[in-house]
């Protein structure tokens, strides 16, 4: 014969208490209800001895609170999205949310289909993470009273938390001219630019904060010091070994937009003399500590990802979600190991040039 399944009632009078204290217990807020430890204790024992489980779907129903915070990144494989994801469950589960986090493969499509899914499971908040189209994620959050904040790209619904990608690459690139030296050969005597999308919202930002840096320092940008040719690492690759064909060799400094894009470059630089790579400043606006072990000084841009979720949770805690405002965390400029001992005077002028930021 069918086993009857416990049921919160069941656990109540086995532990004689009452249903709501029960419920508490399975969903670890005992502790604001200041529920005895002792108590706690007894209800988690009988419950995982009758193999009870919470059934969150219709525990949201009557409850009209799941418990559940959702997030959505592009992908897992990125340094910057695994260390939000992470960052995130451990917010989530400081105030006793239950997380899930989703990647959508930068698929426009696939981000609604996957909100939709989270919002039929009933989550209660979500957090929208570098979405291509923030915009329709947020007119589905609204149309179904999900409160959601969109995290490291904006949108025009809601608020935002975002890097300032602006004060990071003019920064960066402050620093790259400061620690770079006069190659004298015309157009190589110039930083340049590689990497992301042109119709990416950080990227544009980046490649405005890059050409205010070079016009203070050298007068007009040319177009050509600007090649958004993508983030993947064999478009990277192609750029710059084009680059390099056009100008006769590498720049006096080179601005790469994400560590993916660095991932094509280093293949071009591996297959060049070590004096030439002294020559050219390298900078890229992302971190991985693994670039610490390249053969070549590097500039790296760090993002405040503790800075953005604490920021986006404080939002949700105050509850002003709906305030359509973009909250700009500024980045962590890193050098990733001292410049060569054979030129201090630029190691001192890009320190300097860190410090006045």
């Amino acid at each position: 014969m069918k086993k009857h399944k416990s049921t919160i009632y069941d656990l109540a009078e086995l532990a004689k208490v009452s249903a709501s204290t029960v419920s508490a217990v399975l969903n670890g807020n005992w502790k604001e209800r200041r529920i005895a430890e002792a108590t706690a204790m007894r209800v988690q024992r009988l419950a995982e001895a009758h193999k009870y489980s919470v059934n969150r779907q219709a525990s949201g129903l009557r409850t009209n609170s799941s418990g559940l915070i959702g997030m959505i990144i592009p992908m897992h494989d990125n340094r910057v999205f695994s260390g939000m994801s992470q960052v995130f469950e451990r917010l989530a589960r400081e105030r006793h949310w239950y997380p899930i986090v989703v990647s959508t493969l930068r698929d426009p499509a696939l981000e609604l289909e996957t909100v939709k899914t989270l919002i039929s499971y009933r989550i209660e908040h979500l957090i929208v993470g570098g979405a291509t189209d923030p915009d329709s994620v947020g007119r589905v959050c609204r149309s179904h009273g999900v409160a959601h904040v969109n995290v490291d790209l904006p949108g025009s619904i809601g608020s935002s938390v975002i890097s300032d990608n602006f004060w990071g690459a003019r920064e960066l690139t402050r620093a790259l001219i400061a620690r770079s030296t006069s190659t004298g050969r015309g157009r190589r005597d110039k930083p340049y630019f590689v990497g992301g999308i042109g119709s990416d919202y950080a990227t544009r930002r980046r490649i405005d904060g890059f050409c205010e840096a070079v016009a203070q320092g050298f007068g007009r940008v040319l177009p050509e010091q600007v090649d958004a040719c993508g983030y993947e690492g064999d478009r990277a690759e192609g750029a710059v070994r084009a680059l390099y064909r056009r100008l006769g060799g590498l720049p006096r400094a080179l601005f790469i937009n994400s560590t993916i894009a660095l991932e094509g470059v280093v293949r071009v630089l591996k297959t060049l003399p070590a004096a030439e790579l002294e020559r050219c400043a390298f900078g890229c606006y992302d971190y991985d500590p693994f670039a610490s072990m390249l053969s070549f000084p590097l500039l790296m841009v760090r993002q405040n990802i503790e800075g953005l979720l604490t920021e986006a949770f404080r939002i949700i805690d105050d509850k002003s979600f709906g305030e359509r405002r973009v909250i700009e965390i500024k980045p962590d400029l890193v050098f990733m190991h001292e410049p060569r001992a054979a030129a201090p005077s630029n190691a001192q002028a890009a320190a300097a040039a860190v410090a006045d930021s």
